[in-house]
């Protein structure tokens, strides 16, 4: 296999001399502020070693939730982004094979009838879901006879389902054992209804940029650099692949 053309790379993905790094706050198993107020997390670990085999800065665009990452692809705000690999996405983002896993379940009321995830795609069963998001996606393209319910961001969901405006809630796994703690009387179906894999992005058009991606995510994948980053910052819940 060719090695990924470093200069070229370095022109797709860092055509202002930055690496501009997509960032979402909304996802705390990848980003978040640390005591001071700096981005921290497995995403600043991830775009840090990007940047510095491409030998420039990063600078980080934030946005509050990965949709709205999503939906900036096309305006040239962000080179790289981490992103959970959908293919509602693919038509404006090229994407690198995936690089973590993480479960996701549905929370319900311990008076709900429904015991296993592959139960709440049934008439009449209302799902919350931030919009948007990779297993909102999943979800709006793959249920058959439940309602998808979807809202404007996790804090949104959690909320219509203290509101019983949804029968479900539909979260990552690590999310949706913290709404528990805080939230008696509720309890996790069994099983998952997928796993959602991310994996880095850059605007579709540039395909030397792509080609540098599949390499340096299957590397920092193979190293351990990914589980190594996860294991550092004692995130639960998110898994390099294997």
């Amino acid at each position: 296999m060719t090695a990924p053309d470093l200069a070229a790379a370095r022109a797709d993905l860092a055509p202002r001399g930055t690496l501009r790094a997509g960032m979402n706050l909304s996802n705390t198993l990848f980003t978040w502020r640390d005591a001071a107020g700096a981005l921290a997390g497995v995403s600043v670990d991830l775009m840090a070693e990007l940047g510095r085999r491409l030998g420039v800065p990063v600078e980080h665009v934030v946005h509050p939730t990965p949709g709205d990452v999503a939906d900036a692809a096309d305006a040239g705000t962000w080179d790289v982004a981490i992103l959970a690999i959908e293919p509602a996405r693919a038509a404006r983002i090229a994407f690198s094979p995936p690089m973590t896993e993480i479960e996701a379940n549905y929370l319900v009321r311990d008076d709900s009838p429904l015991r296993r995830a592959d139960e709440a795609d049934a008439t009449g069963v209302r799902i919350a879901a931030p919009a948007k998001g990779g297993y909102e996606l999943y979800l709006a393209r793959t249920l058959k006879h439940a309602t998808l319910v979807s809202t404007k961001g996790i804090p949104a969901s959690v909320e219509c389902f203290d509101a019983r405006d949804a029968d479900v809630l539909a979260g990552l796994r690590p999310m949706l054992l913290e709404t528990m703690k805080a939230r008696p009387g509720t309890r996790l179906l069994e099983g998952r209804f997928m796993t959602v894999n991310h994996g880095m992005g850059t605007p579709v058009a540039r395909r030397a940029g792509a080609a540098y991606l599949d390499a340096f995510v299957r590397d920092v994948v193979a190293s351990g650099f990914v589980a190594g980053s996860i294991a550092r910052h004692g995130v639960q819940g998110l898994s390099a692949v294997r």
